[in-house]
């Protein structure tokens, strides 16, 4: 009898993880590595929210919390839903997890029979299909291409859908492409789930704040009240605050998917953090200027990626609307060999032989379900970024 899980064999581990380790391991070898593999903003948290995360500790805030998070919290959720996003949750139709991962994973745990499907676009982040795996589902994918800027279609998601669908996963903007999706995108979207009763939106907003140029953030229940009943918004302080290490993710929904991924938590790791949950009231309801001043930052940065890139010799580069990747095509580069005297067939052949050739550390775009493409994350310094370009356009040069 084998010992592990059967769950274990439909799972693959986290390839962002694995390339930010690789590039650790390298650097810790005396290697010249830039790694751009990490969806992590490079801003400290803002001082506010420290403080008050200090006056909690010194409060003496250090105790369980109820499993769906403090009551302030909660409100601060709400209250921010109906402030920037016109969507009337009372704080009891919300929940706190450590991180969004949890969110995501406790709504398929408490809602994902065997064979139940799951509507997830291509590129998409990692994880996702891999939860569904975990949690007896199964993902059915619905390829986008870089001439409809990487994002579901009314009429493809209408082909996608069978009896067995239990969500349509929306991510924008989304990880890995920064594409993000119009009101009117949006509405076409609302409108297939509408004709079928069964089907909820499980949409995960966690880059909200990161858009740039006129580019106006919606999400799905704000365009489409009716669906209010059959979405689950899933948000967090991670990107927009810079508060990766504090692990909190929050949600709003329909008051009875809540209370079934309450008592999920509740066996699983109960209350996030008490005085992550405190620096988080203070993030969603303490000041909020900072945001624009680290959106121009990266749209800069966005720019500056674009343009180098799209003077690599076979890269073509679109402009993401949102986050903090760009999701560049290398099929100009498949075919060719590098350096090493191998020759590039995939795009993970392509970042493999970009990190030995040039020591920059980049996610193969097969990871998110989308190839050939790589991922980079802009979240570091102009100076790190424009050297990396560099790189890139030495090595794609050097291919013949």
């Amino acid at each position: 009898m084998a010992f592990l899980a059967d769950a274990l064999s439909r799972v693959k581990p986290s390839a962002t993880i694995a390339v930010s380790q690789k590039a650790r391991e390298l650097k810790a070898q005396g290697r010249d590595v830039i790694g751009l593999g990490a969806g992590e903003p490079d801003f400290d948290t803002p001082d506010n929210i420290k403080q008050a995360a200090i006056e909690a500790i010194n409060r003496g805030e250090t105790k369980y919390t109820p499993v769906s998070g403090i009551q302030p919290l909660r409100e601060a959720i709400a209250a921010k839903f109906k402030r920037e996003n016109n969507l009337d949750y009372d704080w009891k139709q919300t929940i706190v997890g450590t991180g969004g991962k949890q969110i995501l994973f406790n709504a398929f745990m408490a809602t994902l029979n065997e064979g139940d499907e799951v509507v997830i676009p291509t590129p998409y982040w990692v994880s996702y299909p891999e939860m569904v795996a975990i949690c007896n589902g199964k993902s059915v994918f619905v390829e986008t291409s870089i001439e409809n800027g990487f994002k579901l279609t009314a009429e493809a998601l209408e082909k996608a859908i069978t009896p067995k669908t239990k969500w349509v996963l929306m991510n924008s903007p989304s990880n890995p492409s920064g594409a993000a999706y119009t009101k009117d995108e949006l509405t076409a979207i609302a409108d297939v789930v509408l004709k079928h009763p069964d089907v909820w939106v499980l949409t995960d907003d966690m880059y909200e704040h990161l858009t740039y140029g006129d580019f106006k953030f919606h999400t799905i229940a704000e365009v489409e009240p009716k669906l209010i009943d059959r979405t689950l918004t899933m948000n967090g302080v991670s990107k927009a605050y810079a508060m990766t290490g504090w692990r909190i993710g929050y949600a709003g929904g329909p008051i009875e998917l809540i209370k079934a991924m309450d008592m999920i938590q509740g066996q699983q790791t109960s209350g996030a953090s008490s005085i992550a949950q405190w620096a988080a009231v203070e993030a969603l309801n303490g000041p909020q200027d900072f945001i624009q001043k680290n959106k121009e930052i990266f749209q800069g940065r966005r720019d500056l990626v674009v343009s180098m890139l799209n003077q690599a010799t076979g890269i073509e580069c679109p402009v993401p609307e949102g986050a903090f990747y760009v999701y560049p095509s290398c099929a100009g580069c498949i075919g060719k060999t590098a350096p090493s005297g191998k020759k590039i067939e995939s795009d993970e052949d392509f970042v493999t032989e970009l990190l030995e050739a040039e020591g920059v550390a980049v996610v193969h775009g097969s990871a998110f379900g989308l190839g050939p493409n790589f991922r980079i994350s802009y979240a570091t310094s102009e100076k790190a970024l424009e050297e990396a370009c560099s790189r890139i356009q030495r090595f794609t040069a050097s291919l013949r």
